[in-house]
């Protein structure tokens, strides 16, 4: 982005919150796809696999690694690993990174097929 296009900003009148515990919140990692806490946890349970994983895919890459697990697990991010990691620009090498490290520690299990 050049210095001189806009910044992106969320829809005029939507509160975003770094508050992931309070359901009606609406996370600041949302900000072009605004939704709460609440529908977010529900759409992660609900929907397709092609639609969670996108959702997926946006919070690992948006939210802050310490608040990526208030949404999913070490092993449900390893399970979905080869249709995630594409999705996820500059943050992949992170999140390869501490997936080896926790399957190199026994916490997780890695599908080397996928």
């Amino acid at each position: 982005m050049s210095s001189d296009e806009p910044v992106p900003r969320p829809p005029e009148g939507v509160a975003l919150s770094s508050h992931l515990d309070d359901p009606d919140a609406l996370p600041y990692f949302l900000w072009d796809e605004p939704m709460s806490v609440a529908d977010l946890h529900h759409r992660l349970t609900t929907t397709s696999r092609p639609e969670r994983n996108r959702l997926l895919a946006k919070v690992l890459r948006e939210a802050r690694d310490t608040e990526v697990w208030k949404f999913t697990t070490p092993q449900a991010v390893a399970d979905a690993w080869g249709e995630l990691a594409p999705r996820l620009g500059r943050r992949r090498a992170f999140w390869e990174f501490i997936l080896r490290r926790w399957h190199e520690e026994g916490r997780i299990s890695l599908d080397r097929s996928r």
